[in-house]
């Protein structure tokens, strides 16, 4: 999507705001004991009292308001009676549409104790976050973006998912342009147009640079070798300087 006027920029920061809101409450809830179940079923409500709806529920009838996923699950984890315990990596991805305006936020984040690793995995993901949005201005190439969040995570000793990627967003959860990837691909010489509506998602590993879905269900995407990963995600509204962060609570 293409922001071309005050209506669909308000609409849009409307729809951001909620599902902000909504990763927020759903990490203070998150503790040792909790059930992902618990956490998506408080989503519901919140979306409910917004007027808002999930979407992945609206667009693709996933089993969830939202994704949740645990340690070696990295993303499309469905909400369940799984257990939160001490020492998990969490992963919460909350996306919704308000009055047809889509919006997508996203993180991880450990339950203590922590541990050095993972610590220091989550502090690459946020800076990937923070390089790749600095790097979304009209008139670059989109392959910018992947550039920043790959050198990142090299800097630090890590990988990016590879077969995870970020997109346009704003008339649909999955729109225009689509598969913008997390790495540097010299083939991809799309630019990024001012207005455009992009979330921006790395995805930075451990070790491995795939997932895939092993566990029978048709969504849930795992590491083979169950290292971690962790995703963080802003929508944003790209202009011709410093990009407009819609999903900030």
């Amino acid at each position: 999507m293409i922001v071309t006027n005050e209506k669909e920029l308000e609409g849009l920061k409307e729809s951001g705001r909620i599902v902000a809101v909504v990763l927020k409450e759903l990490m203070q809830m998150a503790e040792p004991g909790i059930t992902t179940k618990e956490l998506d079923e408080t989503a519901g409500k919140l979306f409910a009292s917004y007027g808002a709806s999930s979407a992945p529920i609206s667009m693709y009838n996933f089993p969830g308001y939202t994704c949740i996923s645990i340690n070696e699950e990295i993303a499309h984890g469905i909400p369940g009676p799984r257990i939160l315990k001490v020492g998990d990596m969490v992963n919460i991805d909350v996306s919704a549409v308000y009055n047809g305006y889509y919006a997508d936020t996203g993180a991880s984040f450990l339950l203590p104790p922590d541990d050095r690793l993972g610590k220091k995995l989550l502090n690459c993901g946020q800076i990937a976050l923070e390089k790749a949005i600095a790097a979304a201005v009209a008139g670059r190439r989109l392959s910018a973006v992947g550039r920043a969040v790959e050198n990142t995570a090299k800097r630090s000793g890590f990988r990016v998912i590879k077969n995870l990627c970020g997109h346009g967003v704003g008339h649909t959860l999955h729109d225009d342009p689509e598969l913008i990837e997390n790495y540097y691909n010299p083939k991809d010489t799309r630019v990024i147009k001012n207005g455009m509506v992009l979330a921006i998602e790395p995805f930075v590993s451990e070790k491995e640079e795939f997932v895939v879905e092993n566990k029978g269900d048709g969504w849930t995407l795992c590491t083979p070798k169950k290292t971690r990963a962790v995703q963080f995600e802003h929508t944003v509204i790209v202009t011709e300087n410093k990009p407009i962060i819609i999903t900030l609570p």
